[in-house]
């Protein structure tokens, strides 16, 4: 018997803040930048991450603009863009970035957003945009993945709201939220209609550090149509964004899923990234109109390869990979007290063989079977025990963390 481990765990313990890897652009670099560390932005504390690979778990720090740490440097080549991006032409002349405390206009339509990962033994914080005043919120994924609970505070006035999920794009790190009973909200004026240019100034505003204060950072646009290459911690999957804003704005951990101001004060991007390790600034922020339209896709309601629509169906198991011998499947690494895997007798050691009577033949095909279900659906999972006994039972699915 054969085990390839490493997939990530399935039914909803797949959060760890993103960290940037090599980057690589479909597009051959006409210049080579030098390389640097970078970090998508939001704020935890210590983090206990359940292993995928072990079901063990082990802690983990963060450092990213939604405050996680990376256990290990990586290193991120700003590419060139591809036909139809923005030139990347570089700001000549240095500016020093400053940060200070946000002003009231600065603050206006901004909320902090702190989560609750109840699998992973852990919280976060981050930040958001009101896009409509029944209380619709734009943030980074990254900021909510993971989240069992979200809450979220109105800066300006300090009421504070539960979220829930209306979707998520993992693949372009963009999650949209929805306040429970809120009206009359004052939100955000973004600029979809300027083109970003290298030398503009912008400010750079989010909950630096999780502290529930907003901070701003003024620079300037040091580049535009900038890709990165980012993977999870521990995972062995990547996510590539492109297109975005590059600027020496001081963007922090706690800082995701903020406003990036023009000097006009209204906003054009959403800070997602930056820089570590190197005296050099560089923050990065997915250009507003980029997000938006995301936005509109799943407010269409209509899920894709990328886009999911609300929280996913949870079984509670973790997959420690798959087996390939006399039975073929994936392997269950550990299960999850009080969910339906657990209700239903699996355990750790079980080889989970078919989904609703579908051959499962690897642990990334349970993963793309399982992200057909929702919430409060009924499967019937096939599985083998350990010394060869087949077993089949019917489970509900409960509502899993957020993708």
């Amino acid at each position: 018997m054969d085990t390839n481990e490493s997939e990530p765990i399935v039914g909803g313990i797949d959060n760890d803040g993103l960290e940037p890897e090599p980057g690589v652009s479909s597009v051959a670099p006409r210049k080579k930048w030098r390389k640097r560390s970078i970090v998508i932005l939001s704020a935890v504390g210590a983090v206990i991450v359940a292993s995928a690979a072990t079901g063990i778990a082990a802690t983990a720090q963060i450092v990213t603009a939604d405050s996680r740490t990376s256990s290990s440097g990586t290193t991120v080549t700003p590419q060139q863009p591809g036909p139809g991006q923005f030139g990347n032409s570089r700001a000549s002349t240095a500016v020093t970035p400053s940060a200070t405390a946000a002003t009231n206009a600065q603050a206006v339509g901004v909320v902090t957003i702190d989560t609750v990962l109840k699998y992973q033994g852990a919280a976060a914080a981050g930040t958001g945009m009101i896009l409509t005043s029944s209380g619709e919120i734009l943030t980074n994924n990254h900021v909510i993945a993971g989240a069992t609970s979200i809450s979220v505070t109105v800066v300006s006035t300090g009421a504070v709201y539960v979220a829930d999920v209306v979707g998520t794009d993992a693949s372009s790190d963009i999650a949209v939220l929805q306040l429970e009973n809120a009206s009359g909200l004052s939100t955000v004026t973004t600029d979809t209609t300027t083109q970003t240019a290298v030398t503009n100034d912008v400010t750079a505003v989010g909950n630096a550090g999780g502290t529930g204060t907003l901070v701003a950072a003024s620079g300037q646009i040091t580049a535009v149509g900038q890709a990165i290459t980012a993977s999870g911690d521990g995972t062995s999957g990547s996510e590539a964004l492109s297109g975005l804003i590059e600027t020496n704005a001081n963007v922090v951990a706690g800082d995701s899923g903020g406003p990036l101001y023009d000097a006009g004060g209204e906003v054009i991007g959403i800070d997602t990234a930056a820089s570590s390790g190197s005296s050099t600034v560089a923050g990065y922020a997915i250009p507003i109109g980029t997000a938006l339209g995301i936005v509109n896709q799943i407010g269409a309601g209509a899920e894709t390869s990328t886009i999911t629509i609300g929280y996913p169906g949870f079984l509670g198991v973790e997959i420690g990979g798959t087996v390939v011998g006399t039975t073929v499947g994936a392997t269950v690494g550990g299960v999850i007290a009080a969910t339906p895997a657990a209700a239903a007798g699996l355990v750790a050691g079980d080889t989970i063989t078919a989904v609703n009577g579908s051959a499962v033949a690897s642990a990334s095909q349970l993963s793309q079977l399982l992200r057909n279900y929702k919430p409060g659906d009924s499967v019937t999972i096939g599985w083998t025990d350990a010394v060869g006994g087949i077993h089949s039972a019917s489970m509900v699915l409960i509502q899993g963390p957020a993708d």
